[in-house]
């Protein structure tokens, strides 16, 4: 299967390049001076009536918000997601989704340009707010982040959902069958000359990427896995590498489309090594104080995304090339809370 794709799906990390976009595409640096003159991501996101466990929500009629994204799909539709959601409660929405890279999102709404957006508790964490060390439990690392944000720079994290969009490894089905694997610390019952791996250049050589990983799962990088069982590609183009067999054990994002498109199996990280990143509307704290009700407006969305939720909808926007916010419309009505 040949799948082409209009926006990359991983998570935002900083380290990762940013493609073309809209909105501040100079600003590659966090300044003091911000991301000036954010543009708009156009398009037309529509508005509906609240409904089930909305329909009682108190109106945001009078509100003035804006909302931004970084410029990969799963932040761009949960974007819209969100401006689908404001709207529908009465409030006047500023469309400031698709904007390139952590940096500059993260810089705007430092700025006061942008009111909310959905993050990343890793990202959080490690990125914006600088710790070298992740939190393994998802609990913990939330409220870690919530807490800290919240003192240094007046944000609110809402209460995350369930999804976790990280680094993993994915098989084929004929290959989870073939070695009887299912999690990573299976690994090490897999012949050493199977331990083939296509990952991006970036990840083979850092502490917290593929090194750290194979030492975790006790298969260390040179003994347990020679380099030449090492196969670097684009991150687009692992996901059709390891389906057509180039390797057994491809790099992925957990929550990226690819992965049912191309009927891959991801391993558990069952030691946990790498991060959490669950997904959280994060609002200024003026902004929610002026209207509390927000946070009760994306309660019980945010509970209802998990990966399989978001696997599904990333893959509705990258292969089936559906816009980000008909794909966020259509979900947000199956699932009762608008009509």
């Amino acid at each position: 299967m040949r799948i082409t794709l209009r926006h990359t799906t991983s998570r935002a990390r900083p380290r990762r390049r940013a493609l073309a976009t809209v909105a501040c595409a100079a600003a590659v640096a966090m300044t003091t001076s911000g991301c000036l003159g954010l543009g708009t991501a156009g398009g037309y996101v529509p508005s509906a009536k609240l409904a089930g466990a909305l329909a009682q929500t108190k109106p945001l009629s009078g509100t003035s918000i804006s909302v931004g994204s970084k410029n990969f799909t799963e932040n761009i539709l949960l974007g819209k997601m969100a401006i689908i959601l404001l709207k529908s409660a009465g409030a006047k929405v500023t469309d400031l989704t698709n904007i390139p890279g952590s940096a500059s999102a993260r810089q705007a709404m430092l700025d006061g340009q942008i009111d909310g957006m959905w993050e990343y508790t890793g990202t959080g964490w490690i990125t914006y707010l600088g710790h070298a060390k992740p939190i393994p439990d998802e609990r913990r690392q939330y409220v870690a982040v919530r807490d800290e944000d919240k003192t240094k720079n007046n944000l609110d994290w809402l209460p995350p959902a369930p999804m976790n969009n990280t680094y993993s490894f994915a098989v084929t089905k004929k290959v989870q069958q073939k070695f009887h694997i299912t999690k990573m610390s299976q690994l090490s019952k897999v012949p050493k000359s199977q331990r083939t791996f296509c990952v991006e250049s970036e990840l083979i050589n850092r502490p917290d990427g593929l090194k750290g990983m194979l030492q975790k799962y006790d298969v260390p990088l040179g003994t347990g896995v020679p380099r030449s069982n090492l196969r670097t590609y684009q991150t687009g183009a692992i996901y059709d590498a390891t389906a057509h067999g180039k390797c057994n054990f491809g790099e992925v994002f957990t929550t990226d489309g690819r992965i049912l498109a191309l009927h891959l199996k991801v391993l558990e990280d069952d030691r946990s090594f790498f991060p959490k990143y669950n997904v959280s509307f994060v609002v200024r704290d003026k902004m929610l104080k002026s209207n509390p009700q927000i946070a009760k407006l994306f309660a019980p969305v945010s509970k209802k995304l998990t990966n399989n939720v978001l696997l599904k909808l990333n893959a509705a926007v990258d292969v089936d090339g559906k816009e980000p916010a008909d794909v966020a419309y259509d979900w947000l009505k199956k699932e009762g809370f608008i009509k």
